[in-house]
């Protein structure tokens, strides 16, 4: 979950709430464990009106210790507010003459050109003259048909916090958020990764149910991910692992190397069992991530926040099982993972390759709104049996 803690803001002429708030991110500097440091600032302001003064003697303070190194390396995030009412404003001001036989998509694009012109000599010119061009700004909104101004502020968030604090806190920031399936996908990504080695060394030592508990895990780790609202804990349970694992069991498992007459010793035999454990089991490995991520995104729309039953779950897993790009990467995998040795499994620019198979299942956040208006309700009440 986000921890945030609210500054209340810097009003003009007062400097008693600017030390306050210097004196907590120097305290949260220095804080021993990850958890308890701070993170990322947000800067928020309302945008103004043309001609309208954007930054206060407080903020330009507060810039000042960050452009001075005072504040260390804690990422601050500039963010216009209430974007929807400064498109409205925009739209007011157009000559309505100019619109005369414009399709509404032209409309909306106009309006948008006009408000980013605007908003660059409003908003972006005084920041940039006055903190430099280092600090990010989004444009926020909560109005549903600008929600993706919202995960672009979670992006902007977790790139940058990835890059200046750690990459664990980042990971947290994509599973926190529910705005974004792309991050959650970069999530389940990383999270696949260090499941996928930890398989790799559990192979190679034979521990078979060690491979099962690992693959568990796995399931349990990728779901955290996303973090639904699923008190019921129906994605935990064996029911749904199963679902899964009968998406997996389509693959069907090609011929492993041959191997000739002088390779017949102990040490051959052993390196043979491997590379036929490690034919078989990853390609099943590499395809449950990514069958699961799958069916996690396409739930992510199809139950809208809402809490999840048993029968979204398994309408959610049977169009997933219709989806032609699903048959696609099961093959790409087959083909991939059938030409490598266990070595080359375990190197890491093989893996990222592997895992890159993932990009082919991403939204982007813009695209969400129209995707769900396309997916029909599901009633979920009463729910059904598995």
């Amino acid at each position: 979950m986000f921890v945030l803690h609210d500054s209340k803001g810097f009003e003009p002429g007062e400097e008693g709430n600017l030390n306050i708030v210097r004196n907590f991110i120097e305290r949260r500097r220095n804080m021993d464990t990850l958890k308890d440091k701070l993170h990322a600032v947000w800067l928020c302001f309302e945008i103004p009106r043309a001609g309208g003064r954007l930054l206060e003697t407080g903020t330009e303070d507060f810039l000042t210790l960050k452009r001075g190194g005072q504040l260390g390396n804690i990422p601050v995030v500039v963010v216009f507010t209430k974007y929807d009412s400064f498109i409205d404003r925009v739209e007011r001001t157009l000559d309505k003459s100019s619109l005369v036989g414009l399709s509404s998509n032209a409309v909306r694009e106009l309006v948008k050109n006009k408000a980013d012109a605007e908003l660059k000599e409003i908003c972006i010119g005084p920041l940039e003259k006055f903190a430099g061009s280092d600090v990010p700004y989004a444009t926020v909104s909560t109005k549903e048909e600008h929600a993706e101004t919202l995960a672009r502020l979670i992006q902007i968030t977790e790139e940058r916090v990835c890059k200046h604090v750690a990459t664990e806190a980042s990971l947290m920031t994509a599973i926190a958020q529910r705005v974004d399936p792309g991050l959650k996908i970069k999530a389940s990504i990383e999270v696949g990764k260090r499941s996928y080695r930890k398989a790799l060394a559990l192979c190679a030592t034979f521990q078979n149910r060690a491979m099962r508990d690992c693959l568990r895990v796995l399931h349990t780790d990728i779901v955290n991910v996303w973090n639904f609202r699923d008190p019921h804990r129906y994605l935990y349970s064996d029911d749904f692992r199963e679902l899964v694992v009968n998406m997996v069991g389509v693959l069907e498992l090609g011929p492993t190397t041959n191997l000739d007459g002088t390779m017949r010793t102990v040490i051959a035999k052993w390196v043979h069992d491997v590379y036929q454990l490690s034919g078989v089991m990853f390609q099943r490995f590499i395809a449950y991530i990514i069958d699961l991520t799958l069916v996690l995104q396409t739930l992510y729309l199809m139950s809208d926040s809402q809490e999840l039953s048993r029968r979204t779950i398994k309408l959610t897993v049977a169009s997933c099982y219709a989806l032609p790009s699903s048959g696609e990467v099961h093959n790409r995998i087959q083909g991939y993972d059938r030409k490598l040795t266990l070595l080359e499994l375990a190197d890491r620019d093989t893996l990222d390759k592997i895992m890159e198979l993932m990009e082919l299942y991403r939204i982007d956040a813009k695209e969400i709104s129209a995707i769900r208006a396309q997916i029909p309700i599901v009633d979920s009440v009463p729910d059904e049996p598995w």
